[in-house]
Parts: C-alpha cells; structure tokens; sequence
C-alpha cells in the first residue's frame, strides 16, 4: 500500500471526509492527521469531537463510527477509539489504526494480531512488520521482535520506526547508550516520531536536563497522534520549574480525554493544592536537614561498648530508630541499665532529640511496651542488604532488581536518581520521611513508589 503525501484539508473538506460513507483509505487517514496540526487544527478537533460524541449516541453508520474511533485515536482518546474500532469494519486501514490503539492501551498481544491482519488485508508490508515487532517486543520477546525487524530489509531500516524499535530492543537488553543512538536516529529521520521523541526526553528527564526534556516533550507533542503520557510527563516538569499553569493545562488535556485518569487526577491536586499553599524554604530546608540526622547510625557517636551492644541486639542502628523506641522498650533489653539510658539521653539531647519522641500514639502510652519483633534496621548503603542471611535466593534476586523496572513517573525517577538509588534494596531501605524530604517529592509520588513496591509485596523500611 503506497502512502503519498497529500494536502491539508479544508473545513469543507474536513467535513466531507468524516461524514463518507465510504471505507477510510489510509491517504485520507494521513490527510486528516496533517489537519490536526495545521492552521485549521481548531476547526478539525471540533468536528471530530462533534462526530466522537454523536456516534457514543447511538444512530451513525459504520463509516462514521470508523473515522470516529480514527480521530479519537489522533486526538489521544485511545479507550473510547478501542470502543468506537472495537466491531468496525475489517479494511487494511482500520485494522492498522486499531492495531496502534491496542498498542497504546499496552494490549501488545491484540495489536500483534491486528497488525498481522492488516497486512493480510493489504496493508504495506514493510510497515506492518516494523510495528508488529514492536508488538512482539513488548510482550518480552526480544528474539523473535529482532528477527521480524531485521526481515523488513534496506528499505525497513531506512524508515525512522526501524530505528526506533531497535532502540527499544536494546533498552531492554539493558543497552541504554545504543537504545540513545537508536532513538537520536530515528528522530533524525522523523523529527516528529512521537515515541522515539518521548523515549529521549525520559532520558534526559533521569538524567536531569530537564529544559532539553521538555523541548523534546513538547516536539513529541507538536503532531497527532498525541501521546497522553507524555502528557503526564511534560505536566510534571513544569511543575518541577514552577510553572503551575502550564502544568495543570497538561494535565486539564489528559481529564479531557479520560476523566478517570488517576494520575492526572492525582497531579491536578497536587497543583491545586501548590497554588494555594505559602512555601517555606527555611522549613524545608530545616526538614531535609532533621531526615539527613535520623538516617545517621548510632556508631557514628561516642558510647560505650555495652550501649553499643544493647542497641545492636535490638536492632536499633540509628538515631531515628532511638525515636521510635520508648526508655522502657531500652530497660528491658538485656544489659541496658539506667547508666546506658542516662548515655543515650544525653547523645539525644545534643542534637535536639529524644527517645521515644516519634512513637505511635497507641505505644506512648504504654510503661510495659516490650517490641514484639525486632525494629527494623537501618540496612547498610549499596547492596549490603542483599547480603542478610534471613533473604532468600527468590528474594536477594528481587532486590537486586532495578528500580527503572517500577512503572515510575518523571518526577519519582527523578527522585531516585537524586538519592543514588539504582535497585529494590536501596529503595525500600528508605523510610517515607526520607523520600519526602527530597526536591520536589510529594505525596502523590510517595503513594505511587508504594503501590509499585505492594505490586512486588515489598514496602519501604518503617512504612
């Protein structure tokens, strides 16, 4: 199937098209996502939205319904575009579009399907094949994804999207500075390649260079068909740099296109709540200040050998765990006297603290609190955690997992990488006050960090 470059529509012919009752070819399809980006874009998105709404009435002919769930997918509206594709007709452009929605609704195993069909329908070959790699890729099956990539030939790897899945190929082997080479070629080829674009501003984004990150986002999101997690992503730098208003219109966009998008949701509070709030920098600095002090060991201090042994065999490394610990949890361990618990009022009270004073409510009240397990341990940096003799092999394995393997956002990637984090270990070794205590780490990123370690039944240390 040939796809030749064809004029921008006018609103009359805009018009036209969405109201054929004949099948969509894919030269109209190319047409009318050249309409969304140009001069007139304003003019198609309202006649688009105006079709998407009236075929969810009920009533339009199957054309409609088609192009409905085609601009839906141009526009980013990919759950009502799988509904409005889902029982449309079985042309080679239909099946190719609903092959891509599937893909961005992270169904690869229908989209490899749908792909295959197209291409039996008379779809172009070579493009089906580039996409249903990518496909084939996403469900872990690196091999076979090469060896349909490699089959396009000279003429598949002169195309931005040969480049740009043999990126995504090598990221998953791990190779991510020849997965960069991959996606800078393939953007060289298609400046507009969305997901080639997006992969790099997530880079850059973990990396730091935000301003390079957000030009790369916003070129991502200069043509259709738009990437709603780059969205997400573009939302949350902003934010990083302040810029609330530009943030919330990310983030406006996304509830545009699914209201029930619980990120969006999330983030669009967290906006809400940032323009109304008086931010104090010496509080904060204060706060990071205290983390940075609760994380210290207790052998970083003078105390004598039977103080330092009594509060290894319970497991107290640290000062934040002295407060999270009452005196009479201490005078009931074996061999801690008042002459200890004097030595460790005192070390307290040099730094502003006291034992005990960020106990739970339920526990302060208690004179006979004894721990009924161990406190958890503040584990060593690096991977000294994996070395625990109680871990299993199952489990060392699973620690030594890296945390790029968590679906994270921008902002909690970014998190990470300002505390040196790289695996599982490191990550739950980390209490939630110290993962607040870091620039620009909210709530809603805390939550989702948690949701990601409950998926793996693991927490975070104290949580």
């Amino acid at each position: 199937m040939s796809t030749p470059a064809s004029p921008v529509l006018d609103p009359a012919d805009i018009k036209a098209l969405l109201q054929s009752r004949n099948p969509v070819q894919y030269e109209e399809y190319l047409r009318l996502k050249r309409a969304i980006a140009s001069d007139q874009a304003a003019a198609v998105r309202v006649e688009l939205e105006a079709l998407i709404r009236s075929t969810e009435e009920g009533g339009a002919q199957a054309s409609q319904i088609t192009r409905a769930g085609i601009g839906a997918f141009l526009l980013g509206q990919h759950k009502i575009a799988d509904r409005l594709l889902g029982d449309g007709p079985t042309d080679a452009t239909t099946l190719f579009v609903h092959a891509m929605v599937k893909l961005s609704l992270d169904d690869a195993v229908a989209a490899e399907e749908k792909f295959a069909a197209a291409q039996k329908a008379g779809f172009e070959t070579i493009d089906s094949n580039l996409r249903r790699a990518g496909a084939i890729r996403m469900q872990g099956r690196l091999e076979e994804a090469e060896k349909v990539l490699r089959s396009t030939g000279t003429e598949g790897a002169r195309r931005a999207e040969y480049s740009y899945q043999m990126g995504c190929i090598l990221s998953d082997r791990g190779d991510t500075y020849g997965a960069i080479e991959y996606f800078e070629r393939a953007v060289d080829m298609d400046p507009h390649h969305p997901q080639a674009l997006f992969r790099l501003a997530g880079e850059n984004a973990l990396h730091g260079n935000d301003n390079e990150a957000i030009r790369l986002y916003e070129q991502c999101l200069s043509k259709p068909p738009y990437h709603l997690g780059a969205l997400i992503n573009l939302g949350l730098l902003y934010e990083d740099k302040s810029n609330y208003s530009a943030a919330a219109f990310c983030f406006k966009r996304v509830l545009s296109y699914d209201p029930m998008h619980e990120r969006a949701q999330m983030y669009m509070k967290d906006i809400e709540a940032t323009t109304e709030m008086f931010f104090d920098d010496d509080m904060a600095r204060n706060e990071a200040r205290l983390s940075q002090l609760l994380s210290r060991p207790v052998t970083d201090f003078e105390l004598s050998v039977r103080s330092r042994n009594c509060l290894a065999s319970m497991n107290i490394l640290t000062l934040g765990d002295l407060t999270r610990v009452s005196e009479q949890d201490l005078l009931a361990g074996k061999n801690f006297g008042e002459t200890s618990l004097v030595e460790i009022r005192e070390l307290m009270g040099q730094h502003g603290l006291r034992v005990g004073q960020n106990l739970q409510p339920s526990k302060q009240g208690r004179t006979d609190a004894v721990p009924s397990t161990p406190w958890s341990p503040a584990a060593p940096a690096g991977l000294g955690f994996l070395h625990q003799p109680d871990l299993s092999p199952q489990e060392q394995a699973m620690m030594a997992r890296s945390v790029t393997e968590l679906n994270l956002s921008v902002r909690a990637r970014k998190c990470m990488a300002r505390l040196g984090i790289t695996t599982l270990g490191e990550l739950v070794q980390r209490t939630p006050d110290e993962l607040l205590a870091t620039k620009n780490f909210g709530v809603t990123s805390l939550n989702e960090i948690r949701q990601q370690l409950a998926e793996s039944g693991i927490k975070l240390r104290n949580d």
